[in-house]
């Protein structure tokens, strides 16, 4: 199957993925704040960090394995472009404070995360 097949395939899989776990947690906890966008940001951050360890340094796979897991799966699952639009639409709404916190806590966790995912990997990477 080509390459570019699989990446789209994989980016439809993770499309998928997101737009049902941040309806499950925006149905869970409401709209007011964009809980369902930070909580799939930060889940896709450890997994690339997590993936990335594994599939780059401990159990080495090809290329195209790689870009369709972490440009594919992963590209299709983060949703910073939605992180963005929700961002923009709560400063033109006036809500100042859901904005900053947004922005705060959607970099430092998503960063936190991919860390955590890296070092998740390094830690279980004896299995």
């Amino acid at each position: 199957m080509p390459r570019i097949l699989l990446i789209g395939l994989a980016g439809l899989a993770g499309t998928l993925c997101r737009y049902w776990l941040s309806g499950v947690i925006a149905r869970r906890y409401g709209e007011t704040f964009p809980v369902g966008t930070l909580v799939v940001n930060a889940l896709g951050c450890l997994l690339i960090g997590l993936l990335f360890y594994l599939l780059q340094e401990r159990y080495v796979v090809g290329q195209t394995a790689r870009t369709v897991v972490l440009v594919g799966l992963l590209g299709g699952f983060t949703t910073f472009s939605s992180y963005g639009l929700q961002t923009f639409m709560l400063i033109r709404n006036g809500e100042f404070a859901y904005a900053a916190a947004n922005v705060f806590a959607s970099n430092l966790l998503c960063l936190a995360s991919v860390w955590g995912g890296y070092t998740l990997g390094r830690l279980l990477g004896g299995i």
